[in-house]
């Protein structure tokens, strides 16, 4: 039974980036959903290539489509009204409310008069919110002392201000400096600020943590507020990642005994989480690489989605991998594309628009017969299919704005419904598809592997297993951080 009790905002807040705030703040919408509460989440400005589309078809960042899951909601535009999706490492995408308005430089962004517009917007869109949902858990961005931003910021302190949340900071042990850190933090926030922070977390210690009582103590004297508990380092718990950081820590190479699959690290590479599932398959062994020697081993290979398909592709010429994916399909590997990898595996991709690019032509990898074009209209959508017109039906979700067409007789990988197709089959061995997620499904992932392998796995309902992701990690939580002070914290 639904608790109707109405609750202050909580928020989670860093240090810096990749400290665990995604992650925490998932486990606290599933704690109050288990408790009785409609929460949902809410981040104001996110900026991530992991994106999602909403039911209706809207697009936003990933972690908070992941944090509604856990909250047992469905996901919407308000739990994360600004989008930045980086292009170059000059410029992004900007995302208001769903939808595209156009690309920005770093400096146009953060320097224009726009941010008092978006502050207003972001607003607007935590009070709809919070008007259908509470408590609403809300997720801060990288660090919440980076002096030279404030001014500007829509989404760490001055959203918790604006939005009255008892607010909660969060540092991770495991990168080391955490007195410094956590202390550093505090003193540069001016009063009205610090007034929000109602706790400190430490977060992914290792070993036994009452050895950090005595640091605990110190943290508390240091900073004037409690330190609400210490979360271990956790290997157990599959939560989708928001930052690409973690991709460092995949960088493997191919073993004997399992069926070896390299992603193509792209500079820009987008939607990373369509692997999560393949990843975590007994009979994969599933790595990320920037190499030609990297892939050397690899039985399948996989080309990603990008945010600048026509930049990534022409690095992947300068520095060999092309050469060495083309080699790898002429050898009778596996090679799939999923996004911009399809668009690349094709003829050519042209951006007459100048919609990701300065370049408005390059030849693609030549691998299958299309050609795509950019269009300033972008699909986002969820969908339905059938995977290679097979009986039962597949999930995943568009997000994309390119069109591809076929130079010979089309060979469609997947079939909608309405009678509409997606992608390219080429062979058993090579196809390429618009669909993030399709590799989240089981028929798709044996039928990938089938021809390197015998083993079959009994099929398992992948929702169920991150249901019970979302349950081990509340409870994680509840064993491990004082809830109850939390919840004093936010009552009325």
């Amino acid at each position: 039974m639904e608790n109707q009790q109405k609750m202050r905002p909580v928020m989670f807040v860093g240090t810096s980036s990749d400290v665990g705030k995604s992650v925490i703040t998932a486990g606290f919408c599933r704690i109050f959903k288990q408790d009785g509460y409609a929460p949902a989440p809410f981040k104001a400005q996110n900026m991530s290539l992991n994106s999602y589309a909403t039911p209706e078809g809207l697009e936003i960042g990933r972690a908070q489509a992941v944090q509604a899951e856990a909250a047992g909601i469905p996901c919407h535009t308000d739990m994360n009204p600004v989008l930045l999706k980086p292009t170059t490492d000059q410029s992004a995408q900007v995302i208001l409310n769903g939808k595209s308005i156009g690309n920005q430089s770093a400096a146009q962004y953060f320097m224009s008069g726009d941010r008092a517009v978006l502050f207003e917007e972001v607003k607007l869109a935590f009070r709809r919110l919070s008007s259908r949902y509470s408590p609403i858990v809300m997720e801060g961005a990288g660090s919440i002392s980076e002096l030279n931003l404030k001014k500007r910021d829509i989404t760490n302190m001055r959203m918790a201000i604006a939005a009255g949340a008892a607010t909660y900071l969060i540092a991770d042990i495991d990168k080391g400096g955490v007195f410094g850190s956590l202390y550093g933090t505090i003193q540069l926030l001016e009063p009205e600020e610090r007034a929000c922070i109602k706790g400190i977390i430490i977060n992914k210690f290792r070993g036994d943590a009452r050895l950090f009582d005595d640091g605990r103590r110190i943290i508390e004297e240091l900073c004037g507020v409690p330190v609400i508990g210490v979360v271990p380092y956790f290997r157990d718990i599959f939560i989708e990642e928001e930052d690409a950081v973690a991709l460092q820590q995949k960088q493997n190479k191919a073993v004997d005994g399992k069926v070896n699959i390299a992603v193509v690290l792209l500079g820009r590479m987008s939607n990373f989480t369509d692997f999560d599932r393949l990843e975590k398959d007994p009979r994969v062994n599933l790595y990320y690489t920037a190499t030609s020697e990297g892939l050397k081993n690899a039985d399948i290979i996989i080309l990603p989605g990008s945010k600048n398909t026509i930049e990534d592709l022409i690095t992947l010429k300068n520095n060999g991998l092309a050469e060495a994916i083309t080699g790898a399909f002429k050898m009778g590997k596996t090679v799939i594309g999923i996004c911009g990898g399809y668009q690349m595996l094709g003829d050519s991709v042209s951006d007459p628009l100048q919609l990701e690019s300065a370049v408005t032509e390059v030849a693609g990898l030549g691998i299958l017969p299309v050609k795509t074009v950019l269009l300033a209209e972008k699909i986002t959508r969820q969908c339905s299919f059938s995977y290679r017109n097979s009986q039962g039906a597949c999930k995943g979700y568009e997000i994309h704005m390119g069109e591809s067409t076929a130079l010979t007789v089309m060979q469609p990988l997947n079939y909608f419904e309405d009678g509409k197709t997606d992608g390219y089959l080429l062979s058993d061995r090579c196809w390429g598809t618009y669909l993030h997620g399709i590799l989240d499904n089981q028929a798709v992932i044996d039928d990938l592997i089938a021809p390197y392998t015998d083993a079959r796995i009994e099929e398992t309902d992948y929702q169920e297993f991150k249901e019970r992701q979302y349950d081990q990690l509340a409870a994680l939580l509840r064993a491990n951080l004082d809830i109850d002070q939390v919840y004093q914290s936010i009552k009325y």
